[in-house]
């Protein structure tokens, strides 16, 4: 009998061996073809790994593998997106340095990967909380700062009171801080921005982009560009003009209000001419509480205040009634919008609520010119103009560039382009986090720190992590005294540190460069290994980090058309009970248990097998055994020294079915029906016996999926090298073409049956087997055969009467 697959002694041995060998260090300038696969570094929280970060690299590593014996020379490095709140709250709650735990979770982290098998070179990897990293997250500041990208300014901000810390949109989810879960509210600080809509444009271009359209779609909605025109109408009784901004000019004889939005700079400016001062300054900070995605939720009940002022709309002649709303958005267009109610949704509803005049000057396709009273009646997007003067019969499309003209030649408006994006928030005023390189001097101003002089350290003791409403780096005094680098007088640094997307935006440059200290990235390798072949990340990311990404790189290349990855791939969600996996929801599950009782390769293709890679699952370990009984069985296979094989041609075929079978799921990322064809190939193989030849490929072709499974069996099949180092098999097109085809059989119309013939088969001879079908025979002795009909490799018919 062949031995039993010890997996634990087996994978221990390769992976030393792996170590030893240097198996995985990748030699840069290697002249085979790059290949640069990446997956999202993880945060080292004290969670440590679960199924769900399995689920990630575990097949992430597969794909390098498969692109390796493919090859091609394959970089696949990994770090730890190491700043953060997580660690900074473990500080507060336990009194252990950040510092401190961060590293012990990096350290176990680094032993959990290891013990997947994955092909990582270690020589490379980063941590961002380290000097030797952030020092060059500082300089990325500065190359910003040098081209008038980063700059601070008071602005209204979002403001968790429990984390005492700004957060960015992104980070608030359904008007809570997505960290702690605490109500946010709106508060006016002095914060650093990167003013990434300079480059609105140039994200919005993603021709060379190999990426779920969903995700690139949800890009170009955050974005949110539209071309319209600013149109200023005279206040009444002030002496002061209202601008706003509209992509529909063509209804404007249809305005009958406006809209401004509670923080608005019309706001501000008009306030002591307000007459319901009080009722607007509290509507104004119950505003100030709700997020923006909250504010123009679709269905929400809308709500606003009478200013008690009236913009005059110059086309009719009528007094347009000014209200405080919150469904406007100050940083979008300018933060105020005239009201349609006949053919704008919002404004319908908002007339219906204040009870204001709603005018038809648009007729849809349906011919409809009756006086619009229900939310189906308003027209949006087709139509021709009515009541509308000099537009009169025009379609919406021909009126919009007609009224544009007339305003611009009128001196009433002017075209422009807006977008909904809004400068990146960078500040955080917070301890665990790269110090903003920045010295703010009486004589000198705000001076950028000499990239000489980086890093700006982070200081480890005497820190107070404890959230104040400011940042905790204020109150050391070691810190924050220095001397200014222009004058060398007295002068402060800057205590808020940047956001942690700052240092995940650049990363996969350091990657290539992780242990030069001279610079921070080298762009020789750039230009080598860039952009990244493969990402593989959850698409949570969409808006935050990958676009970051994309500006940053842009930025750092000086060209608005580089870009950092060229395929993206999302990996599914594993839940458990239908519940995203996380400690405060106590369904966390550990790899851990199941690695030691299986071993990592069983519990890699288990977590395959649960379906596709991009769709997920909910956890459940019900059906494991089966991989372990696979693996046994696979090895038993293998590892029989007899040779005698029962059907040569059958195993010709089966075997380079496989292989096309293997490649191509692999290529589209199932790997759980890859996984299920060597099931299928194994159970043939036990059966019909297999050849040296035959096994070394089997062996290759679960390497990506098993890799200490394979080499174990590589190397009982007599080979030196590691399998890895091997090549992929390929399949002969003449094999994997099959010899017969299956048909159906109809009777009066209706298929009865279906047949397996050669397809070659004559007439007579698939008209022979079908009427000998058991089932069709049953149909064919109730009547007459009238007629029978054979389609060459499609169907056979017979008509009974």
């Amino acid at each position: 009998m062949p031995p039993s697959y010890k997996a634990h002694v087996t994978e221990q041995k390769w992976q030393k061996k792996w170590a030893v060998s240097k198996l995985y260090k990748v030699n840069l300038a290697g002249k085979k073809p790059k290949y640069y696969n990446l997956v999202m570094f993880p945060y080292p929280s004290g969670d440590k790994l679960h199924v769900g970060h399995w689920y990630n690299y575990g097949p992430a590593d597969s794909w390098g593998r498969y692109i390796r014996m493919r090859g091609y020379n394959v970089f696949e490095p990994m770090g730890f997106d190491s700043f953060g709140l997580p660690a900074e709250n473990y500080a507060i709650k336990t009194g252990v340095a950040p510092q401190k735990s961060t590293e012990k979770n990096i350290k176990y982290m680094i032993k959990q990967l290891g013990g997947i098998g994955t092909m990582y070179d270690w020589e490379k990897t980063v941590v961002t909380s380290r000097p030797d990293y952030y020092k060059w997250s500082q300089w990325v500041f500065l190359q910003l700062y040098k081209k008038n990208l980063a700059y601070k300014k008071k602005a209204p901000v979002n403001w968790c009171p429990s984390c005492k810390t700004v957060l960015a949109n992104e980070q608030v989810q359904d008007g809570n801080c997505e960290r702690c879960g605490t109500e946010v509210t709106k508060k006016d600080l002095t914060q650093w921005f990167f003013d990434i809509r300079k480059y609105a444009e140039a994200l919005l271009c993603h021709d060379k982009l190999e990426w779920p359209e969903k995700t690139l779609l949800m890009q170009e909605n955050w974005i949110g560009r539209s071309q319209g025109i600013d149109i200023s109408y005279k206040v009444e009784s002030l002496d002061s003009k209202i601008t706003v901004y509209t992509t529909r000019p063509d209804t404007n004889f249809g305005a009958t209000f406006v809209v401004v939005a509670p923080e608005s700079a019309f706001v501000k400016e008009n306030f002591s001419a307000f007459k319901n001062k009080e009722e607007i300054k509290a509507y104004i900070k119950a505003a100030n509480k709700k997020s923006d995605i909250e504010r123009i939720a679709e269905g929400r009940k809308k709500t606003g205040v009478s200013t008690g002022l009236y913009a005059i709309n110059h086309l009719t002649g009528k007094k347009m009634p000014i209200f405080v709303s919150d469904f406007v958005l100050a940083h979008v267009g300018t933060g105020c919008v005239v009201g349609v109610p006949g053919h704008d949704l919002r404004d319908f509803e908002f007339a219906k609520e204040k009870k204001l005049e709603i005018i038809r000057v648009v007729v849809g396709v349906d011919g409809d010119t009756s006086p619009i009273t229900k939310a189906e009646q308003v027209q949006e997007e087709r139509g021709k103009m009515i009541n509308s003067d000099f537009l009169n019969e025009m379609d919406i499309h021909v009126a919009k560039e007609k009224i544009m003209d007339h305003l611009e030649k009128k001196n009433r408006g002017k075209r422009v382009v807006n977008y909904k994006l809004r400068d990146w928030l960078i500040s955080r005023q917070r301890y665990w986090g790269a110090p903003i390189p920045i010295v703010i001097c009486a004589k000198c101003g705000e001076v950028p720190v000499p990239e000489k002089d980086l890093p700006v350290v982070l200081p480890i003791k005497n820190v107070d992590y404890k959230p104040k409403g400011k940042a905790p780096l204020a109150s050391v005094a070691s810190f924050v005294k220095t001397k200014c680098p222009k004058c060398k007088g007295k002068a402060t640094r800057e205590v808020d540190t940047m956001d942690t997307f700052v240092c995940s935006s650049w990363y996969f440059l350091r990657y290539l460069s992780a242990k030069d200290k001279k610079q921070a990235f080298d762009m020789n390798l750039i230009k080598k290994w860039l952009p990244v072949d493969m990402y593989i990340g959850g698409p949570e990311h969409a808006c935050m980090h990958l676009l970051y990404a994309r500006f940053i790189h842009k930025v750092l290349m000086n060209d608005p058309k580089a870009e950092p990855f060229k395929r993206l791939v999302h990996q599914g969600l594993i839940t458990k009970n239908g519940a995203k996996m996380s400690k405060s929801k106590g369904n966390v599950v550990s790899p851990d248990e199941f690695v030691a009782k299986y071993g990592s390769d069983v519990f890699r293709m288990y977590l395959m097998f649960m379906g596709p890679f991009t769709d997920g699952g909910d956890w459940s370990d019900k059906g494991i055994t089966g991989i372990a009984r696979f693996v046994e069985r696979f090895y038993t296979m293998v590892s029989n020294k007899e040779e005698k094989v029962a059907d040569k041609a059958a195993l010709a075929k089966m075997l380079n079915k496989l292989i096309k079978k293997v490649s191509e799921d692999i290529e589209k990322f199932h790997f759980n029906t890859a996984v299920a064809a060597l099931m299928e190939f194994t159970n043939f193989g036990l059966k019909n016996g297999l050849d040296k030849v035959s096994k070394k490929i089997a062996a290759q072709l679960i390497a990506p999926l098993a890799p200490h499974l394979a080499e174990e069996c590589w190397k009982m099949l007599g080979s030196k090298n590691s399998i890895f180092d091997a090549g992929w098999p390929k399949f002969d097109p003449k094999l994997v073409v099959d010899d017969t085809v299956k048909i159906g059989v109809q009777v009066n119309g209706k298929v009865r049956g279906e047949i397996e013939i050669n397809k070659n088969a004559t007439q007579e001879e698939a008209i022979k087997l079908a009427r000998i079908n058991e089932n069709v025979l049953r149909y064919l002795t109730q009547g007459q055969l009238i007629k029978e009909i054979y389609v060459p490799g499609r169907i056979v018919g017979f008509v009974v009467k």
